[in-house]
């Protein structure tokens, strides 16, 4: 027996020429609005039957003539708290919203970061916007970036586009560009980072470039200035793929590990010791791993349009820089 809240979709009978389709490949196609994961859950719930029977394989072949009826009930509310947190937005409309992030914000609640994340911000922002991801009224997170790193990105509001975003960064058709402070000056200037990133064996808290599994990864870099003799650089990084702490790992992979890294990071104490005593304080004190989140462009998942973002330099990095322009 449904309930009077459920929602009751019935798809136009299946064509001749769509027979012998997946039943969750066909109604993802009659209806777009729900992903094709979200099906495969409505299957597995019971939630889905043809001629009064209840469907319960989702690869099973559709038929001339099927009706199908999809029983969609309300989207239950999200496990994380909407918190009132202040968030800087880049752009916003009804499918998806564009966040400029700071340092210091958690993106998803985790074991040691319960609430007062990016997440719990977003369900207070977006309240009744959030139209359900997999059921549930969530902000539906394609990507992240550190807790520690700041800039761009993008969250869906609703099934619908979840999946396309996720298709997009699945085939890696996004533009996303980062600044960086790293130690010394890369040589060459400009060049790619190739190597699969994986856990470490030594250190399964850490990624790593790793010799067997791993997944592959690619990071085109440029140096944009050096500063103090080459002791520093601004580093500007495109991923032409979306791996955990890619831009890190690589970066450190080629010597040049990310100014206030401490994952990654090595000490330069005999580079400091060489620097007036201002630079040295500012970059022996500096916080995070100094890295932004500058470019972002994708095609909007709905409507296709091609968006494209950009965020300044944050001014704690800034005030970094303007500090070694002189040395």
């Amino acid at each position: 027996m449904t309930d009077p809240a459920d929602t009751i979709l019935t798809p136009a009978p299946v064509d001749a020429e769509e027979a012998g389709s997946r039943l969750d490949k066909w109604l993802s196609s009659r209806l777009p609005d729900l992903s094709r994961t979200r099906i495969k859950g409505l299957i597995d719930d019971n939630r889905v039957a043809a001629n009064g029977q209840t469907i319960t394989d989702a690869s099973a072949r559709v038929k001339p003539g099927q009706e199908f009826v999809v029983t969609i009930p309300p989207d239950r509310p999200a496990d994380p708290v909407p918190q009132d947190i202040p968030l800087s937005i880049a752009y916003e409309d009804d499918d998806l919203i564009v966040i400029d992030k700071p340092a210091g914000l958690v993106v998803h609640p985790a074991p040691g970061s319960p609430d007062q994340t990016l997440v719990n911000a977003l369900l207070a922002h977006c309240g009744d916007s959030l139209s359900g991801i997999g059921g549930v009224k969530r902000p539906g997170i394609v990507h992240r970036i550190d807790k520690d790193t700041s800039g761009l990105l993008v969250v869906a509001k609703n099934d619908r586009a979840h999946h396309g975003l996720a298709e997009q960064f699945a085939v890696h058709s996004l533009e996303r560009v980062y600044r960086a402070l790293v130690w010394g000056c890369p040589v060459p200037m400009q060049g790619e980072i190739t190597g699969n990133i994986g856990r470490s064996p030594q250190d399964r808290k850490k990624m790593a470039i790793v010799s067997h599994g791993g997944k592959p990864a690619l990071t085109r870099y440029r140096v944009l200035k050096s500063f103090a003799g080459g002791t520093i650089s601004l580093v500007e990084c495109r991923l032409a793929t979306g791996r955990t702490h890619q831009i890190r790992v690589h970066m450190t992979s080629i010597g040049h590990p990310l100014v206030g890294d401490q994952v990654y990071g090595r000490s330069r104490a005999a580079k400091l010791k060489a620097l007036p005593e201002d630079a040295r304080q500012a970059l022996s004190q500096f916080p995070r791993q100094a890295l932004h989140a500058a470019v972002l462009g994708f095609n909007h998942p709905i409507s296709g349009v091609i968006l494209h973002f950009e965020s300044h330099i944050p001014l704690d990095i800034n005030e970094l820089i303007t500090i070694l322009e002189p040395v």
